[in-house]
């Protein structure tokens, strides 16, 4: 009981003072460091989504960047083109990334992992091509001049928008936190760890998959209208496969099938490039040997690692005090 208070303590220490950091940031720093915070934060959202698909429901998709893709381009296009206020494209564009990742989920769900794997990849990549040879997005020219959401009569600054994110973040953490709770995320997990047991005690395995591919696509359109807003600028060769494998790391490293694990992720992998910019080549080879460094020896990434070493701790703790009890009796 002491250790689960303590443990519990510590976690709110960690929470608080987190929830500080990211509270007094845009007062410490700005511009580029802001830049960099806000970028992190769209990651989380994208790496949580991917680890809906991946560390709940066993579900490996490749191309989650052109749900990311077509939510970007859904509110750049409300926004410059319709004059729509930001919430109906925030929305919007959740809504047509999620009726995109229904259409995927029901062409493909029914393909084995790597079939499935590779489908969403190829299908990731036909998006980006019509969507970059298109007149109507503009083509490769991209999308300018994307406005900030407007509140009390203006436009909002940056500052003020990073705080928008922040909310946004959490309360998407938060609900996936309640859904990985709740009876669906424990029955995501059964057909996760063995889909012919699910199957056999009348799960509808189908089903389960296209409700959490739809809500997986969803997030990562709001994370695409929220970049879009952000940088008020976007190209079609911004959404590229690399982008797809970034995201796949953040979950593999941070942990996956956990909450924490993709936000750690995404701040690590965010954060990372910007002390080693002198490897920024080998980028890319980098982040595939750290998926497989952490497949192979870390598969819980490194919220599992953190959790064993406590373990381990504990472990020691009790041989010890069962030792100096012994050595006193």
């Amino acid at each position: 009981m002491e250790r689960k208070r303590y443990s519990k303590y510590n976690r709110l220490l960690v929470a608080l003072a987190a929830l500080i950091i990211v509270l007094i940031l845009p007062y410490v720093f700005s511009g580029y460091i802001l830049q960099i915070a806000v970028y992190a934060y769209i990651y989380i959202l994208l790496a949580s989504s991917l680890n809906l698909l991946i560390g709940y429901a066993g579900i490996f998709s490749m191309g989650h960047v052109g749900f990311y893709c077509v939510g970007a381009y859904t509110s750049a296009l409300l926004a410059t083109k319709l004059d729509m206020p930001f919430v109906i494209c925030f929305f919007a564009a959740g809504l047509l990334a999620a009726l995109a990742g229904a259409f995927v989920g029901f062409v493909a769900l029914r393909l084995n992992d790597i079939f499935f794997a590779f489908a969403t990849m190829g299908l990731s990549e036909v998006i980006r091509i019509v969507i970059q040879n298109s007149d109507f997005t503009n083509g490769t020219l991209g999308v300018t001049g994307i406005p900030l959401p407007e509140w009390f009569g203006r436009s909002m600054n940056r500052e003020e928008f990073y705080y928008l994110v922040v909310v946004i973040v959490v309360i998407v953490v938060v609900l996936i936190s309640k859904l990985a709770k709740s009876h669906t995320g424990r029955t995501l997990a059964m057909i996760r760890d063995d889909q012919n047991a699910a199957a056999s005690l009348g799960v509808n395995i189908f089903k389960y998959k296209m409700m959490v591919m739809v809500l997986s696509c969803f997030i990562a359109g709001l994370a695409g209208s929220l970049y879009a807003t952000f940088i008020q600028y976007i190209n079609a060769s911004n959404f590229g496969i690399t982008v797809s494998i970034n995201i796949i790391a953040m979950v593999a490293i941070g942990g996956m099938g956990t909450v924490s694990g993709p936000v750690i992720g995404a701040i690590l992998l965010q954060l990372l490039p910007e002390y080693i910019r002198f490897l920024s080549n080998f980028r890319q080879i980098i982040y595939g040997a750290a998926i497989v460094i952490s497949i192979m020896f870390a598969p819980k990434g490194l919220v599992g690692i953190r959790w064993r070493r406590i373990k381990l701790i504990d472990q020691l703790c009790c041989l010890f005090e069962t030792k100096l009890n012994n050595e006193e009796s």
